[in-house]
This record gives C-alpha cells, structure tokens and sequence, in this order.
C-alpha cells in the first residue's frame, strides 16, 4: 500500500504539528530511516535536542504509528515526518530486519487489539480547509537583517554573560560559607536537618544562575540516604569537599567548558556539533540506563555505552532530561544492543558525557567485550579518574572475571577471582545471581558502593537493576 500526503494531511492533529513536521524533513535529522518490504513496516531514530534520539516507527497499511518521545499530540511531529518522508521518497529508506523494538509495539497493537488512532478533524471539509502541507511547507518571507538590532543583541548577550559570571562568583563563595557553617555546627546535626538546609542553599544557587550546582547540592540527602548508616558521615565530608573544590576550581578557570557544565549549564547539542570536540566512530554496545526522578521536578534519563572496539574512549554516557509531569518516557535503547556510531564528546577531563552524530543501523551483534585481565587494578582507574575531576560523582568501571558475593550481614559485595579486590554492592541483588560466575562486570562507581550495570556469564547476559 502507497502512502499518499492526503492521508498525512488527515491524521494530523493540527496545521502547528504539520509545521514543526516539515521542520524535520532533514536527512542530518534522521540518521536511521529503515522500512521492510514485506510488511509495509518503517522506522527510524530522529535525534532531538537530546543525547537520545526518539525512535519512531509506523505501519504504513493502516496508518498506525508510535514514538518514544513525550508529546501529548497524536501523532507528534516525529511521526508526521517519518510518514511524510515516507509518501515523498521510499526509496529513501534502506532495507532492514525489522528490529526488536518495532516488533513489540507490533505485538502489543495486535494483541489489544487497538484501533489506529487517526486524530485531527472528522470532517473532510474542515480538515482540508485548516490543514494543510502546502501551507507547511511554504516559505516564510525573510526578515530584513538590521546591523544595529544585531549589534545590540550581541551587546546584550556580553552583558548578560558578565551578569551571569559575577553572580555565580558570589555564589560559590556563600555555598563554601555555609558548608564551614555545617562544620562548625557539627555534621550529626546537619545530617537530620540535611533536606531542608539543602534545599535553601540551592534556591539561592538557582537564583544566581549556578543550576547545574544547585541541582547536586539538592540532591546531596538523598544521595547519603542511600548508604549504610556506618557510611553516611565519611560520604558527607567526602561529597562537601568535592563541592568546594569544584567552586574553587571554577572560580580560577569560568571560562573551563567541563567547569560551566558542572556549576552553570550544558552546552546546547548544537554547540558541540558544531566545534571541534572528541569524535569517536566504533562499534558501541548499550550497556545499561539509569532513570531517576529529582527533587526538582526533572527525570534524569542516562545511557552508559560501551566501546568495542580497541581505542582509548571505553564507556560514553547519553545524558537527557525532562519534566517528570510527561509520565514515563520509552527509551530509545535496549541493554545489549549493539550499533555503529561515531560520538561527540563533552570537552572535559573524563570525556564521558557524549551526543551521537552519526549513527548506522542498531543490531544484535556479536562483537566481544574487551575485558580486562586478572590483578588489573582497578583503584588506580578510580584514582586516576579523580585525579583529572576530583568531584567527579560516577565512575564507570570494566571489571575483570569475579563473582556477587553476600556476607552473613545481609551486604551483597563483587569480589575478583583472584580475590585481589572486592567492591560493595548498592543494595540488595536477586539471589540468583549469588555465586555465578562472571566474565566481566560493568558497574558504575559512587565513591562509597559500586551499582552493577550489566555482565557477561556462562549463561549469557546478565542485566542489574
């Protein structure tokens, strides 16, 4: 069955969602456009402002479509576009097997049986008349440049910049003040008080531009809580001189990227595409997400790769948030899958914190991890980490062959198979996983307990958490 644009024309909700549309009629937005020939089945991974694409796919014989991303119009933007894309040019579309993730959606429709939603305006007249891709796609007039507004403009931003910089200054100053007033009043007493005290100092951060700190210090009780009652003092102290040297650090170096990424704000998707920051192209396999819903309304959704390939650049993180208020958001990956991909990488000492620029087609491959050996030392590479960012919070570690251990306290602990070295465990693990023997571990280290990410046995993949 052929798609025609009458047809997208009559499914969309409204003319605003078939202009955003035509905004992403842009192949550089869409580095996965797959389709199957068998099924009538297309799909594809358009990236967004984001480190993670939305993935988005459509039946094209009865019009059904779904796409990871939070809009509450159906269909959104990306899926009018996929379509749309689609009608203009099949041939555009590469050939695939159909991937795991457009199968279960297709399992889940046919299995409930729902109905296509067709959306927009009943009455063909109306939807005609108020919607429309010739008005979409036309061209909007283009507004005379005015050398003396640009100027201005320009004037304005310096002025904000300078604004903003003194701001913080002041601000960093008064969050090392008031950590030496925690001190003074004894840590005991702060730790029962630490909710509420945390969260008037990152309001006062937040009004002085620093929301990227604000947003660590309000997350500080909840991160303590998380450890044993033993821990929780030698983590505070630990947790507020990293906070100290990484105002003191910004102070000497504002204009340092890593430092205005962890005290002010990221730089834009945009930004880092456009510069000439670490690219990295490999063979990449997800090793896990990590989701979690902060104090301050956001979701943070982060996905640890993992490299291949040999090469210095082992582990990438794809860093996304958004409003908790949007429900939960579908990922675009799933653990094990593997896909080739050349990243850009955050300027910064750990090189972590990446975007994808260019992506080829996601598969279940075979690729091998590269582990490491027996009596590696894995300190050194925590050491070495917090050598270049001491306030570094998350550490991504390969561990060598090992096992999950629980002692008679009710601890779950990795331990090697050398018994060189053991780590502790975040919390309590599925008991099915006592005692099996791992190849290789991927876990992400906290400074206090290493939380298991993913890991390879003689059974196959083991997925934690």
């Amino acid at each position: 069955m052929s798609l025609s644009l009458p047809q997208i024309e009559g499914i969309a909700p409204d003319q605003a969602s078939l202009k955003a549309a035509a905004k992403l009629m842009k192949p550089g937005k869409w580095p996965l456009r797959s389709r199957d020939a068998n099924s009538q089945l297309i799909w594809g991974e358009c990236q967004g402002s984001g480190s993670n694409p939305y993935r988005v796919m459509a039946d094209v014989t009865d019009l059904g479509y779904k796409c990871t991303c939070p809009s509450r119009k159906f269909p959104c933007k990306h899926s009018l576009a996929l379509m749309w894309m689609y009608a203009e040019g099949a041939g555009d579309f590469s050939e695939g097997t159909v991937p795991d993730w457009v199968t279960e959606w297709m399992g889940r429709r046919r299995n409930t049986g729902t109905a296509t939603a067709t959306g927009g305006d009943d009455n063909p007249k109306t939807a005609a008349a108020t919607k429309s891709i010739a008005a979409a796609t036309a061209a909007e007039p283009a507004k005379p440049v005015d050398p003396k507004a640009e100027a201005k403009k320009k004037a304005a931003a310096e002025k904000r910049a300078i604004v903003t910089r003194e701001s913080v200054q002041l601000a960093t100053l008064d969050l090392e003040q008031w950590i030496a007033d925690q001190l003074r009043g004894g840590l005991a007493t702060f730790q029962s008080a630490a909710p509420e005290r945390c969260r008037r100092i990152a309001a006062r951060l937040v009004d002085a531009k620093a929301q990227v700190l604000a947003g660590r210090v309000d997350e500080l009780p909840s991160r303590i809580a998380g450890l044993g009652t033993e821990e929780r003092l030698d983590a505070l102290i630990t947790e507020l001189g990293k906070l100290v040297l990484l105002v003191r650090a910004w102070r000497q170096n504002p204009d340092d990227p890593a430092l205005h990424r962890s005290v002010i704000a990221p730089e834009t998707r945009e930004q880092i595409l456009d510069s000439d920051a670490l690219s990295v192209s490999s063979r990449w396999e997800v090793a896990g997400e990590r989701i979690s819903t902060r104090k301050d309304g956001l979701v943070s959704q982060a996905t640890w790769l993992h490299n291949l390939q040999a090469g210095e650049q082992r582990f990438a993180l794809l860093l996304d948030f958004f409003p908790a208020h949007l429900g939960k958001r579908s990922s675009s990956f799933t653990a094990g899958e593997q896909f080739d991909a050349t990243l850009k990488f955050y300027p910064g000492p750990q090189t972590l914190r990446a975007l994808i620029a260019e992506r080829g087609t996601a598969e279940h491959g075979d690729a091998s991890w590269l582990t490491p050996s027996q009596g590696d030392n894995i300190f050194s590479r925590i050491h070495q980490c917090l050598d270049a960012e001491p306030w570094a919070m998350t550490i991504p570690l390969m561990l060598p062959a090992g096992q999950i251990c629980e002692t008679g306290s009710g601890r779950w602990w990795w331990q090697a198979k050398d018994e060189s070295t053991a780590l502790p465990l975040t919390g309590a693990l599925d008991a099915v996983t006592r005692g099996i023997a791992l190849d290789a571990t991927i876990g992400l280290w906290n400074g206090s307990r290493l939380d298991p990410v993913t890991a390879l046995s003689n059974f196959g993949r083991v997925n934690f958490g």
